[in-house]
């Protein structure tokens, strides 16, 4: 399996997941919720990290379902 990240992002009227680094999306979904939860799956298959952008293309969420270089403390 690849350690690259998932990516959900909004692109052309349309909600879409990629592995970071891909051209082509993965997969799309006519809202953001049903992209996220596509791109969650595919982020717990690969145990990698799940980048969630805003419609602006900015970060608005992480999320990390593999071997986190920096766990939570405590």
């Amino acid at each position: 399996m690849s350690n690259k990240n998932v990516e959900t992002y909004f692109e052309d009227g349309t909600w879409k997941n990629r592995i970071t680094g891909n051209s082509r999306a993965s997969n799309t979904a006519p809202t953001k919720a049903e992209a996220q939860a596509k791109g969650r799956q595919m982020a717990i298959d690969r145990s990698t990290e799940h980048v969630i952008k805003n419609m602006d293309g900015q970060i608005g969420n992480r999320n990390s379902y593999g071997n986190d270089p920096h766990p939570p403390k405590g």
